[in-house]
């Protein structure tokens, strides 16, 4: 397991704890009771950090590399029914956007995600969850396969931002997110969105336009990171804990704010801590948010969706 900085308490205490266990097989003695009271210290423990986190230790447990990312959640959420598709049909398929159907227990799901990688070759490989063009183009193919078969759409947004190389520039980045934008405003089927990580800038808004947004409990969404913020505000990456707390990133500000419809709850400490757990409460979330949705006419669907976008933020005449 890795550490955060501020759960270095929680490591020291989980290293007593093995040092107990251990003592107690290798010496033959009964270290019960000893464990026991420790076990009780790190619960404690848990329980005073994470109920008082600042929003940069949200934004840090957002990329803890133990965290679940979008394909373990479809994996977990379909049971060995998901079948990805791969490609824009024009240029290439963007290992850093993932999608196919899928079904949760009898209902069928067209899935898509922003992958990331869990090793330093699979980070190169998935581009650290930052989609290219075609990414985005690949993720409106599948949004209107989906649209041509009647079938719901769930997105599990986690990125960074869109891929900021020249070549992305050149395959036109500005242009398909907006397009994904637009096109995902004129679904006739229900979209419901979840950030399971980092939403970061209009990479993640690029398939961020649900008729429901979740985000999970330890995630942020925002137009920049702390950090970005932070070098153009101060020209310095060390305000990024102050710019955190501005940008007002954190779930708790985005459901104050209307911007989101719901929080999802995880494990104590996070999501890392019990992979099934996160994925039953995301599961319940998007069974009731369809079994909702799908009383909706495809024309009601669309216009809900834009009404919901169109009502953010306050305009002066």
């Amino acid at each position: 397991m890795d550490y955060l900085p501020f759960e270095e308490p929680i490591k020291s205490l989980y290293e007593s704890y093995e040092s107990c266990r251990l003592e107690g097989e290798q010496k033959g003695v009964d270290t019960r009771a000893k464990c026991i009271a420790i076990e009780d210290k790190i619960l404690a423990k848990k329980k005073q950090i994470y109920s008082k986190l600042t929003p940069w230790q949200r934004v840090q447990l957002s990329r803890h590399p133990n965290r679940p990312y979008a394909l373990d959640f479809i994996y977990g959420l379909t049971k060995n029914t998901f079948i990805e598709l791969h490609g824009d049909r024009n240029f290439a398929d963007d290992k850093a956007m993932v999608g196919g159907f899928g079904k949760i227990d009898e209902q069928t799901f067209m899935f898509i995600g922003q992958q990331k990688g869990k090793n330093t070759k699979q980070r190169q490989y998935r581009r650290f969850g930052m989609s290219n063009p075609e990414g985005y183009r690949k993720a409106m193919r599948l949004m209107k396969l989906a649209e041509k078969f009647g079938k719901p759409i769930v997105t599990f947004i986690d990125t960074p931002g869109a891929y900021p190389g020249l070549e992305a520039e050149e395959r036109g980045q500005g242009q398909a997110i907006a397009q994904s934008i637009y096109e995902m405003m004129k679904l006739s089927v229900p979209v419901i969105c979840i950030v399971i990580g980092e939403g970061a800038s209009g990479g993640a808004l690029g398939i961020g336009i649900g008729n429901r947004v979740y985000m999970l409990e330890n995630t942020w969404y925002s137009v920049i990171s702390p950090e970005s913020c932070s070098s153009i505000l101060w020209r310095s990456w060390d305000y990024k804990e102050t710019a955190a707390e501005v940008l007002k990133l954190t779930p708790q500000d985005m459901k104050k704010q209307g911007i989101i419809d719901g929080i999802i709850p995880e494990p104590l400490g996070g999501a890392h801590y019990d992979y099934y757990e996160t994925f039953d409460n995301v599961k319940k979330v998007i069974k009731k948010e369809f079994l909702d949705l799908q009383k909706l006419s495809p024309e009601k669907l669309a216009e809900e969706r834009q009404s919901k976008f169109l009502d953010f933020g306050i305009f002066k005449g």
